[in-house]
């Protein structure tokens, strides 16, 4: 099984420390291939920024040209999966949907623990979208930007534990996601330090989409996710999916 890892930022090392982390987890007969996009923002956290790492991550999806089973979108709130659905035909599991589905088995209620505060109304967007906000007890800043994560190890450790406290404690948690892909690898740690289930939407994705896939199941096109119709589109930057 082959499973194509993409980042939505364009940093490399931060691709890495992502394919790190779900090669951790994935069985033994998966290969994890991890994709960063050619162009976009090196940290992603805004509308703006979020928006154009969609077509990125289509971008660096449709110009693989090896075979694959299922791809990740390796982004937290980020916007895109949709369009990647309708794009493929293999499973497309996003890792924010995957972080909550997954701590939806594991407590009542969960809370996620993310980057910036600007980043809070897009992950409680998409969680919306998803049907997963009914069970969130609440998105939590920890202040920290994307690119700082990887800076100062113990001091994001310590701040993302902080902000995990305060959820159990004062918004009621149960389960803590944590909401960044840049944060992924932290789970066991954090988990140590809080004494509450913590899911790396990461690691959730992946034994998600091996499951998928192993079941023989993807994405319904009967409606919503049915093949783009063909046309026209003046300075389209995608090459024709192959995989249609």
């Amino acid at each position: 099984m082959r499973i194509l890892l993409v980042n939505v930022n364009t940093t490399a090392s931060m691709t890495d420390a992502i394919a790190a982390s779900a090669r951790a987890v994935a069985g033994p007969d998966t290969e994890i291939v991890p994709l960063t996009p050619t162009f976009g923002a090196d940290s992603v956290e805004c509308n703006f920024e979020s928006y154009l790492a969609a077509v990125a991550v289509m971008d660096a999806v449709t110009r693989y040209t090896g075979p694959y089973d299922a791809v990740i979108q390796a982004g937290f709130g980020e916007h895109g999966r949709e369009g990647l659905q309708e794009l493929l035909d293999v499973p497309v599991v996003d890792i924010t949907e995957a972080a909550g589905h997954v701590a939806g088995l594991l407590g009542y209620r969960y809370s996620v623990v993310t980057t910036l505060d600007r980043a809070v109304p897009l992950i409680e967007d998409r969680l919306k979208l998803a049907g997963l906000d009914a069970r969130c007890a609440s998105v939590r800043s920890s202040g920290l930007s994307v690119l700082q994560l990887e800076e100062d190890p113990e001091l994001t450790l310590k701040t993302i534990v902080r902000e995990a406290e305060l959820a159990v404690r004062e918004d009621r948690a149960e389960v803590i996601c944590l909401g960044c892909g840049g944060m992924a690898g932290l789970d066991e740690a954090v988990r140590a330090m809080t004494g509450v289930p913590v899911v790396d939407g990461v690691t959730a994705a992946v034994k998600l989409a091996e499951s998928l896939v192993a079941l023989g199941l993807s994405t319904s096109k009967v409606r919503t996710y049915a093949p783009p119709r063909p046309k026209h589109v003046a300075g389209w930057p995608l090459p024709q999916p192959a995989r249609i």
